[in-house]
């Protein structure tokens, strides 16, 4: 059995008693070294004996103090050791950048408009969605920084940026919307990486400090949505986009999908043989 097998097959990490052993065989250079623990995949915990340690101030001057903090607080539970990876830490960046760009798609318009709580109560379709996830994403939000689950509240704001990337707003209701969204996700990623939110800040017209404007508060209306977007397959190929209340049941839905013109096109002639229903995320007709 090759060495490198017989190392990754018992877990073992390119260790101390690892690099006595190359020392016995004559094997101890560093390069040497660092290729197995790159093939192996285990590599040793970091330590200066071992010459394996990082430079926080390297990454800083490349990425942001920002990138850094984002990064460490997203890599696991507080309470857990992780592996410094590069991946990693360009993964937070990239996060950071596309940020930074939605900002600046929209951000002559969202300087234009200023909103209050009466503008939302007649909202409906994707702006009502849009509203419902943000504000669903602030509770989550609350709930996971309350616990210390840092990395689970990075996750759902990262979820939350996904989704308003692809909004597309097109009148001023719209944009009342993505900016009160925005404007909410500065503050919930203010603690974690706060250069960039204040930045992002004072670009939407504010003067002072976010530090001087009270924290959101989930809004129990926006959280209590009413009809959800899901698509509609047939054969596992989407044919549509269906607008149905919340927790509709299977029948009903499938019901509103033959009733569509979209999808009975591709059910012409042709025998249902099964439904998949997933509440809320899909129908997929199989024919």
């Amino acid at each position: 059995m090759r060495l490198t097998d017989f190392l990754k097959e018992r877990n073992i990490s390119v260790g101390d008693n690892f690099r006595l052993l190359l020392d016995t065989l004559g094997l101890s250079g560093e390069e040497y070294i660092r290729a197995k623990e790159q093939e192996i995949g285990e590599p040793a915990k970091m330590s200066k004996s071992k010459g394996n340690t990082v430079d926080p101030e390297e990454a800083i001057r490349k990425y942001g103090a920002d990138t850094v903090r984002l990064y460490i607080l997203f890599a696991g539970p507080v309470e857990k050791d992780f592996e410094w990876t590069e991946e990693g830490v360009q993964g937070a960046y990239r996060f950071l950048r596309r940020l930074w760009s939605l900002f600046h798609q929209h951000l002559e318009s969202l300087r234009l408009v200023k909103y209050s709580g009466e503008d939302f109560t007649s909202l409906a379709g994707k702006p009502k969605e849009i509203r419902h996830k943000t504000h669903q994403t602030l509770k989550k939000y609350l709930s996971s920084m309350e616990n210390l689950s840092f990395n689970t509240a990075i996750a759902s704001i990262m979820e939350l940026l996904n989704t308003l990337q692809d909004f597309q707003p097109s009148q001023e209701v719209d944009y009342k919307v993505l900016r009160e969204s925005l404007e909410t996700l500065l503050f919930m990623l203010y603690p974690i990486t706060p250069h960039i939110c204040e930045e992002l800040w004072h670009k939407l017209g504010h003067d002072r400090f976010m530090v001087f404007y009270p924290f959101p508060e989930p809004d129990e209306k926006a959280l209590a949505l009413e009809e959800v977007e899901i698509p509609v397959q047939v054969n596992g190929k989407l044919r549509t986009l269906l607008r149905v209340p919340v927790d509709a049941e299977e029948e009903l839905v499938k019901e509103m999908a033959l009733k569509d013109p979209k999808v009975s096109q591709w059910l012409d002639g042709k025998q249902v043989k099964k439904v998949i229903y997933i509440r809320n995320k899909l129908l997929n007709l199989v024919v």
